[in-house]
């Protein structure tokens, strides 16, 4: 008789715990008493025993079976309670598999199709940033897994891989036997079950999922090659942080990839999958990877992979090995989440942040980085200005392409919300910065950059009751007086800013700046109510990324390209979704227009008066236009430049658009910014100057007029889009002869004795385009502005003659003696008497024309092309007289005379001898 004693030993816990345990003993004990088991065994009926006391006595129970070995009765009813259990049991295992194979997910999506990290890489290779959901993943190839890491796992994950059929014959007796003794549900899962635990399910500790984990393996093994389940493991497998598979665990811990990984860093590859936030170097217990990767040696020595010394050598290594720093996290974060937002915009977040996409782009992570350091640098240097954020943007006017996008002084920093990206999020006002497009729509209605305006006080009436009428101020307070508007540009005066939007129309300003790009100063009912005349001063907000853009436009021609990042997209498998090819782009405005724009504003000359000759705005050797921007209360500040190929933007300022200091300004704000980063940037492009387009003409001009160089008064070379230059009698910058002695112009008789002297005058006069109510307030001001002068005798020409005899004279101020002049031309005449003069006669060519009886004597006349004689008589009211002639020619010189007809030659007739 063979008996056998099954003990089971109660000790104290919680109430809980007591509860499942009694449980768990009832159940047993529910077995034991069932009819079929007492049959088999013949025992009797027992009453459960509990396994603890209510009490929590710790006490001992214990139940015997005996069994008579000897009885065939006995052996008779063994066999036939195994046999059907066996049939009990595989049916009922068939039942299982069948139940939880109905919802199970398909065994073939072992095969990652999505879940890969994209990876993002300037326009020259360098990986900038990867982009990933929940885990980066880089897939690699079988060829490329070195030897050691593929045998270096298999020793210490499962070293029967190559044997069994997907999972361990005996895991399912120790998951009973646990199950009965109340342990954790355990079982050696091979690496086709973590296979599937990684990426078919969860890592629930179930029987349920263990049941799963166990059909799914096997399916798995029966559809695919051992090779192919080990480089799905490897590519799926925890190594600590985000980096799931091989491929990102490489670059993470030795910065290389993993065809390039050494025997010993395959080893510690190798051991981090089990427990990796304990084992990685970089967790909490950066040594516990030695012992683990010792363990490893240990398997793979066991397993015949490697020798003994081999394991030593290795060991040696371990300890003191020396870990790859990643210092390249968060390039150019603000570039690459603009980028991110495009794509997830076309391909959705899913594919962006699973599929594994290659995305190459327009950066140029050299000068992003230098661009960076700058802009940081500068910032920290400007905080005692109250400035505490600054941004910067490099493109490539030619055809849109971003090289650089700084949107913050630091994407981490403490001292300013860093991750907010100025460039595409910040509205901001531009201050004068916008001023080249007022210029621009002025040049298109056929202004020039000779043009005269007068930077004196003007005021504009309010519109709107209840509002203050408008009075635009300079930055320095002063007024300037004439200036050309390569001046006015160049210095940027917001008098003349103001008068020049007020000619060209705010509503043209408008559409000309959303033409370019400014897509908040569409020319819609809205704005056109709210913006006024101080649009133009940057009384608007934009955004620095439509700013540059808009700005291409006048370094490439007129042509404005929409910003491009992205210069190709491919997805895993190398195919390309998209490639950057080669637009026209929109021409926003002439080349010539373009030209004249760009010239301005890369003549150091023309803003010396504001920012002196030495400034941080000339960059020496390199032809660079440049414009500043601060808004009147400090919020903004800009400094934005570009050469054919190179456009760089600048803007500082506050993040809760709290005033900078009162020292800050276009030149100590963005400017020392804009300049380090244009000095660095212009090395890497070729040196190019503004082409001179066709229909551009470079004339001599006087300096304060416009008008052709005349009478030796100082000029300069000015550009002109041909046909735009202004042709005729300077009627701004005169040259008067007047009488020596006495104030008045010099009489001809006095001119014919040389008894006058020569002297030099202005006449400005502008007429007011937006007056409601008759009233010349522009004249008003140039008079005001007059009269504060010293010299203010020279801006009254003398309109008389001195002469104080009774003498009548009388002279043509225009046109000139045997001067040329067009079809249409004006006719003005001088007069001076003691007397009133009462009338004034015209006649051309004899034939009377046109007869005055008050001043102005002035008329417009139409002539053919050809020679004329105009004569005039004055005549005072007691009838006195005198009359002046002149000659001039139409088309044509004065004195021009027409060739003569030759006489036709006459042959003479042979003479023909008489017959005899």
């Amino acid at each position: 008789m063979l008996s056998f004693v099954y003990e089971i030993y109660g000790f104290e816990e919680t109430s809980m715990e007591k509860n499942y345990f009694n449980n768990r003993l009832a159940g047993i004990t529910a077995i034991r008493n069932s009819a079929i088991f007492r049959r088999i065994f013949e025992i009797e009926k027992s009453p459960p025993t509990p396994f603890l006391t209510k009490e929590g006595e710790r006490i001992k129970s214990k139940f015997s079976i005996k069994i008579d070995f000897k009885s065939k009765k006995m052996w008779y009813k063994l066999f036939k309670f195994i046999l059907i259990g066996l049939v009990v049991g595989l049916v009922a295992i068939l039942l299982l598999f069948a139940w939880f194979s109905k919802d199970l997910p398909n065994p073939t999506n072992v095969v990652r199709r999505n879940g890969f990290t994209s990876r993002i890489y300037d326009r020259n290779g360098a990986l900038i940033y990867d982009v990933y959901k929940d885990a980066k993943r880089e897939p690699v190839v079988w060829a490329d897994v070195p030897d050691y890491l593929k045998k270096a796992t298999i020793a210490v994950e499962d070293k029967d891989f190559y044997k069994h059929a997907g999972f361990d014959p005996l895991a399912p007796v120790r998951i009973i036997k646990n199950i009965f003794y109340f342990k954790k549900i355990t079982g050696g899962s091979t690496l086709t079950q973590q296979l599937v635990k990684n990426v078919l399910l969860n890592s629930d500790v179930t029987v349920t999922r263990k049941i799963k984990e166990f059909i799914l393996s096997v399916q798995i093994e029966a559809k695919y090659k051992k090779d192919e389940i080990l480089l799905m493991y490897l590519n799926e497998a925890p190594y600590g942080g985000a980096s799931w598979g091989v491929g990102f665990a490489a670059e993470q811990y030795f910065g290389k990839k993993v065809k390039d990984l050494t025997f010993v860093e395959s080893v510690i590859l190798a051991g981090l999958p089990q427990r990796p936030n304990v084992y990685s170097p970089f967790s909490k217990t950066p040594k516990a990877y030695v012992e683990r990767s010792a363990h490893v040696l240990t398997r793979m020595v066991e397993d015949g992979h490697i020798t003994p010394d081999q394991k030593i050598e290795a060991q040696k290594e371990l300890e003191n090995y020396k870990f790859y720093e990643n210092k390249t996290q968060l390039l150019s974060p603000h570039f690459v989440f603009w980028v991110k937002d495009i794509l997830i915009e076309k391909y959705g977040e899913d594919v962006v942040d699973g599929a594994g996409l290659k995305i190459t782009t327009t950066l140029d992570l050299t000068i992003q980085n230098e661009v960076q350091k700058i802009v940081s640098e500068e910032i920290d240097k400007s905080e005692k200005l109250g400035i505490s954020n600054g941004a910067a943007m490099v493109i490539d006017p030619t055809n849109g392409q971003v090289l650089a996008m700084v949107g913050s002084r630091g994407y981490n920093s403490d001292k300013t919300d860093g991750k907010f990206n100025v460039v595409t999020q910040g509205l901001r006002q531009p201050g004068s910065a916008i001023k080249p497009i007022t210029y621009l729509m002025a040049i298109k209605k056929g202004y020039t950059a000779a043009s005269l305006i007068m930077d004196t006080p003007v005021t504009f009436l309010s519109t709107s009751p209840g509002q203050k009428d408008y009075s635009p101020q300079n930055y320095t307070g002063k007024f300037l007086g004439p200036l050309s508007l390569r001046q006015a540009l160049g210095n940027s005066i917001n008098t003349t800013a103001v008068k020049t939007l007020a000619r060209v129309g705010i509503s043209n300003m408008l559409k000309q700046a959303f033409d370019m790009g400014l897509m908040t100063l569409e020319p819609t009912t809205e704005n056109l109510k709210r913006f006024g005349y101080a649009v133009t001063l940057g009384g608007a907000d934009v955004y620095m990324i439509d700013l540059a853009s808009a700005y291409g436009a006048f370094a490439n021609g007129g042509k404005r390209f929409d910003l491009v990042g992205i210069l190709k997209v491919e997805d895993q498998k190398g195919r390309v979704l998209e490639e950057y090819k080669e637009v026209s782009g929109k021409q926003v405005m002439t080349p010539q227009e373009a030209f004249i724009i760009s010239n301005i504003l890369s003549d150091n000359s023309a803003r010396e008066i504001t920012f002196g000759a030495v400034n941080l705005l000339n960059i020496t050797g390199y032809q660079v236009a440049v414009k500043t921007g601060t808004t009147n209360d400090k919020r903004d500040n800009w400094t934005i430049g570009w050469t054919p190929n190179l456009l760089v933007s600048v803007w500082v300022g506050n993040n809760d658009n709290s005033p900078m200091g009162k020292v800050a300004s276009g030149v100590s704000g963005a400017s020392p910014i804009w300049r380090r980063i244009m000095l660095s940037t212009t090395k890497t492009r070729n040196k190019q100057d503004f082409p001179i387009p066709d229909k551009i003409i470079s004339l001599e001009v006087d300096k304060i007029s416009g008008y052709l160089s005349h009478d030796g008064f100082a000029s300069r070379q000015e550009y002109f889009i041909d046909g735009t230059q202004m042709v005729g009698t300077d009627l701004i910058h005169l040259q008067a002869k007047v009488c020596k002695d006495k104030a008045g112009l010099a009489t001809p008789e006095d001119v014919a004795n040389n008894n006058f002297n020569t002297k030099e005058f202005f006449k400005f006069s502008e007429d007011d385009p937006v007056s409601t109510d008759g009233k010349n307030r522009w004249q008003e001001g140039i008079d005001g502005w007059i009269a504060t002068r010293a010299d203010k005798d020279k801006y009254f020409p003398p309109t008389d003659y001195c002469r104080t005899d009774g003498m009548v004279t009388v002279n043509f101020d225009s046109p000139s003696d045997r001067q040329t002049v067009s079809n249409n031309f004006d006719i003005k005449i001088s007069t001076s008497s003691l007397k009133k003069i009462n009338e004034v006669k015209l006649w051309v060519n004899g034939n009377e024309t046109k007869t005055w009886n008050e001043r102005p004597f002035e008329t417009s006349l139409h002539l053919d092309d050809g020679l004329y004689t105009l004569k005039v008589k004055a005549t005072d009211k007691d009838g006195a007289s005198n009359e002046r002639e002149i000659k001039i020619g139409v088309n044509k010189p004065w004195d021009w005379t027409p060739s003569p007809t030759p006489a036709p030659t006459l042959t003479p007739l042979p003479v023909i001898p008489s017959s005899t």
